[in-house]
């Protein structure tokens, strides 16, 4: 039987990388921390943390903190059905999302309904291609997501398309492609990458130059707003979604550089089957959003 404060303990130095923040946010002292930790270690029979700067889990340690977190969000969406309300009278719902979606249509298409539904969101921002293992691990209630396939006990709803777009400023592309997009000429241009993480910049690149990104220099920029503006600066070339570029292509501050390669993203709404009603209204937004806006 899991002890709830020796638990706690763990959790805390999991989820802050430190035995020092764990005892702050715990309100105890590091000592206490490390001994409460030692206690689950030995109870279970397995060493949970690696102590190095950050902390990490071990494989069984990161099961355990699967484990601890899915619980938390179960017991917190008992207690909002029961009762209908957190104790700010807020309902709260946890979404996993891509960066480009939150930053672009998603976070504009729920206002209205947060506000006349009190509902309190905590988004998680990953890549499209990841985002829908937080849901499987019990981390959100729901997921903006590219995989098709539900997991058990949850439906998997088709959006639609966000298509991205090669694109450059005029001098960028002048310096860099003035003979097209070629692999000698990306081997030596600058890329805008959101993150390590950026899979669809660095599989299109591979599939259709045989490049990875060791082979070619880049920028890591994991914002969306700044990732548009290094590449409207004229750092580098990237790929971005007609939400966010249309603007600047018809003003010319951008140019399409090449149009066959341009990438269509399926995005997939993945939520459970059992949903409150706050989640239900979510989910009919989405659907008729997808309907009307991305096909």
């Amino acid at each position: 039987m899991l002890q709830s404060k020796h638990s706690e303990a763990f959790l805390a130095i999991a989820e802050t990388g430190s035995f020092e923040q764990a005892a702050i946010r715990l309100n105890i002292t590091p000592s206490a921390v490390t001994l409460r930790l030692q206690t689950l270690e030995k109870n279970l029979g397995h060493v949970l943390i690696i102590r190095e700067r950050p902390c990490r889990t071990t494989q069984a340690g990161q099961s355990l903190l699967h484990y601890l977190q899915h619980s938390k969000l179960l017991e917190h969406n008992f207690m909002q059905n029961l009762t209908g309300k957190t104790a700010n009278s807020f309902y709260q719902i946890n979404i996993a999302t891509n960066a480009d979606s939150l930053a672009t249509w998603l976070l504009p298409l729920l206002k209205d309904v947060l506000l006349e539904e009190k509902i309190l969101i905590h988004f998680q921002v990953d890549d499209q291609s990841q985002t829908h293992h937080l849901l499987e691990t019990g981390l959100v209630n729901a997921c903006v997501t590219t995989e098709s396939q539900p997991m058990k006990g949850c439906i998997a709803e088709y959006l639609g398309t966000m298509y991205y777009r090669f694109v450059a400023t005029p001098e960028f592309t002048k310096q860099w492609f003035s003979q097209g997009v070629t692999r000698d000429a990306l081997r030596s241009a600058p890329a805008i990458i959101f993150n390590e993480k950026d899979q669809m910049h660095a599989h299109t690149i591979s599939k259709k130059f045989g490049l990875n990104p060791s082979q070619y220099p880049h920028h890591f920029i994991p914002s969306s707003t700044a990732f548009v503006d290094a590449i409207t600066m004229g750092l580098g070339y990237g790929w971005l979604p007609d939400f966010q570029n249309k603007m600047f292509l018809n003003t010319e501050t951008l140019l399409e550089v090449s149009t066959e390669l341009g990438i269509e993203i399926p995005l997939y709404w993945h939520h459970w089957k059992q949903q409150s009603h706050q989640l239900e209204k979510l989910t009919t937004l989405l659907k008729q959003y997808a309907k009307d806006h991305m096909g």
